[in-house]
């Protein structure tokens, strides 16, 4: 699902960034015309902080973001960081004693608190002791209105004014000589729109099962029981076990089993790959078949290294391998990814940054895949493989993804 966020700047009176507001606008292809604020953004604050993370989307600055009475209530703006949320009061919320307590704490605790399209009423007199930022539609509000409003709340010294509707220089130059600090408008920028790729309900849940598989603190009882669960999975460990890979004598019948014989780390490595599989499952088949690829090469290059990784790298390497298109699977972004599994930062690192002990292995990896002779040999004296053991290398991690892919033609 693809979710749709309008960011437009805001500016200060040296036309600098100084943060941005994000609006919802929907999910692609569906009528949002008649969605209600508290869906829009909580909507929003789900894709925008916990899909694609907010700096990727703010570069860093902060966000305004409206919320309405019953997420006031809620106290919702609590759940993120004061850093990075300016919390904007919608025009029709009501200070009830209720609202009025809640942002009182949110103000003690370092939120931004700012008024939006505001028009001076005395109810809202507490909101304005506590409010940092008074935003006024230049555009809606005549000018004597304006001005009668900067002069009556002259006398709060903390407050700064922002003026929205913004379209010409004149209407800057004008909102700069009344006061104004902040400026947004169309004569600064038209709202961007931003595409953000939404997980569905199923992906989630396979999510948290790879979360599971991929964690040494699940016992293997539960994986027993999630592979139980599932006929597909079933029939795909069975007839792989008992594939000419194995070289077995007697067939493996049953669940139990299988996983007598194949050990707790090659469990955990077959139903990560099950996993991932669904997770593809509208994406190419090749996808799936190159991670595994790419799990296999870089658990090899671990144990081709002089000395040896250890064995706790390499299956580390594994995982890295495996995890290395994730995000091409999910259409999601690798860190929001690596945030929901509970692996190392040697991995979350590599993945996300190209960083730490473990990056040159997947870079060796990716640049053989593309041909990248110099690159490649740079990536590999990094991690003291021998260039002539790479080839070999390369045609067991074939091997290893075609026995697990296609266990039939291994028969």
């Amino acid at each position: 699902m693809e979710i749709l966020i309008a960011r437009q700047p805001i500016l200060d009176r040296a036309q600098r960034l100084f943060a941005y507001e994000l609006l919802f606008r929907g999910t692609q292809g569906h009528d949002h015309s008649n969605l209600d604020g508290e869906r829009a953004t909580t909507s929003l604050l789900s894709a925008a902080f916990l899909t694609e993370g907010i700096d990727r989307i703010s570069k860093f600055k902060p966000c305004f973001i409206n919320f309405t009475t019953q997420l006031l209530a809620r106290n919702l703006p609590a759940s993120f960081p004061s850093s990075k949320v300016i919390v904007e009061i919608l025009e029709d919320v009501d200070p009830t004693p209720e609202v009025i307590a809640v942002c009182q704490e949110l103000s003690k605790q370092g939120y931004t608190l700012a008024l939006d399209d505001f028009v001076y009423e005395r109810k809202l007199e507490p909101l304005i002791e506590i409010a940092d930022i008074i935003k006024i539609d230049v555009i809606a509000t005549p000018l004597d209105t304006i001005q009668k409003t900067l002069y009556r709340l002259s006398h709060y010294s903390k407050i700064k004014f922002l003026a929205e509707k913004v379209e010409t220089r004149a209407e800057f130059e004008a909102a700069l000589k009344l006061g104004f600090t902040y400026f947004q408008g169309y004569f600064f920028s038209k709202p961007e729109v931003i595409k953000i790729k939404e997980l569905t309900a199923a992906k989630i849940n396979l999510l948290h099962l790879l979360a599971e598989a991929s964690s040494g603190a699940t016992s293997v009882s539960r994986l027993n029981e999630i592979i139980s669960r599932d006929v597909a999975i079933s029939y795909k460990l069975l007839r792989f076990l008992n594939s000419a890979w194995f070289y077995r004598l007697e067939k493996i019948e049953s669940i139990r089993h299988a996983i007598a014989y194949l050990g707790e780390k090659e469990l955990r490595r077959f139903l990560m790959l099950m996993i991932l599989s669904e997770m593809a499952s509208n994406k190419p088949e090749e996808l799936v078949r190159l991670a595994l690829v790419r799990a296999r090469f870089c658990e090899l290059l671990g144990a081709a290294s002089a000395p040896p990784a250890p064995l706790v790298k390499q299956n580390d390497l594994f995982l890295l391998g495996l995890f290395s298109l994730l995000d091409v699977m999910l259409d999601a972004s690798m860190e929001y990814l690596m945030k929901e599994l509970p692996i190392n930062d040697l991995i979350k690192d590599a993945l996300t940054e190209a960083k730490g002990s473990l990056a040159p292995y997947l870079q060796a990896v990716v640049t053989y895949e593309k041909k990248k002779a110099q690159e490649c040999v740079e990536a590999l004296t990094r991690i003291a493989v021998p260039r002539k053991d790479v080839y070999e290398i390369y045609l067991q991690s074939l091997e290893f993804a075609q026995a697990l892919l296609d266990p039939q033609t291994a028969e």
